[in-house]
């Protein structure tokens, strides 16, 4: 340290360089906004052309300010407990539990983009309700927190491509116990028990009913390390889906899942025309 410094401590430039926050640190602060109702930092965050894709709100900043500013006039506070962070290029994907105005604890994946100024750009999410943890004991947030292997960031999102093509879309479906140790795989969703087994055991229930799971596009596939969440959009039982899968990927191989389903709302009813992909 020179001896201006130790006079006079940082310079500006340096006061900056340490302030300076990560697009990951920038989406906390986002959402965190709906619990403090803070809609100046809302709007220093967002681009003033801000794309949104959760049919349920209108697109723009104003929109989303709005948004928070009518959270923080509700009688009972919003909270926000985010569990995983991810970021992987211009993106950065999270999962978190809401419960907005009292309303009942949502399970949400988001996704942020970030446009050329570090300002979030557009976002895209899937929410579900909170429920009772599944028949293996597992909740939908629970399980592994640590990222690592990020050297294997690619390597992993391959895994999960492959894994989709040939599996969720049905392309290979012989090729599933390729991607499985054993039957050592965890499963958070909230209807199936862990393992290759559960898995099969629970698509075979929903078989007897006459119920298909199909996948049919897949829009994004994110990694970071050894976790990888595909945006997918397909039907279940018949009716217009959008898929939020998460897969820890150990050794190459798929270890554990979590997910969250939401039927996509019919197009009357949509605040934006920006599509829900």
């Amino acid at each position: 340290m020179n001896i201006f410094k130790k006079i006079f401590g940082n310079s500006h430039n340096d006061i900056q360089e340490e302030t300076k926050m990560t697009n990951t640190q920038k989406a906390l602060e986002l959402i965190n906004t709906f619990a403090t109702g803070d809609t100046e930092k809302a709007t220093e965050l967002l681009a003033e052309g801000y794309i949104q894709h959760n049919l349920a709100y209108g697109t723009g900043r104003d929109a989303f300010v709005g948004s928070v500013a009518y959270l923080a006039s509700a009688p009972v506070k919003t909270t926000v407990n985010n569990i995983r962070a991810f970021e992987d290029g211009d993106k950065v994907f999270l999962q978190t539990v809401y419960n907005f105005s009292g309303a009942g604890e949502q399970v949400a994946f988001d996704i942020f983009r970030f446009d050329e100024n570090g300002k979030i750009a557009e976002h895209w999410d899937n929410l579900a309700a909170k429920v009772e943890p599944n028949p293996s004991g597992r909740t939908q947030i629970d399980g592994t927190l640590v990222i690592k292997d990020l050297e294997k960031t690619e390597a992993n999102r391959e895994v999960v491509k492959n894994f989709l093509y040939d599996v969720m879309q049905g392309n290979r479906p012989e090729k599933t116990p390729d991607y499985f140790d054993g039957d050592t795989y965890l499963q958070h969703n909230t209807g199936i028990a862990d393992g290759l087994s559960g898995l099969g055991a629970a698509l075979a229930a929903l078989a007897e009913q006459n119920i298909q799971m199909i996948y049919t596009t897949v829009h994004q596939v994110l990694a970071q390390g050894n976790f990888v969440l595909a945006v997918s959009e397909g039907t279940f039982g018949g009716a217009p889906t959008s898929y939020y899968d998460l897969w820890r990927v150990e050794d190459g191989k798929i270890a554990e899942h979590w997910d969250v389903m939401e039927t996509i709302a019919d197009k009357s009813t949509w605040q934006n025309q920006n599509g829900k992909f």
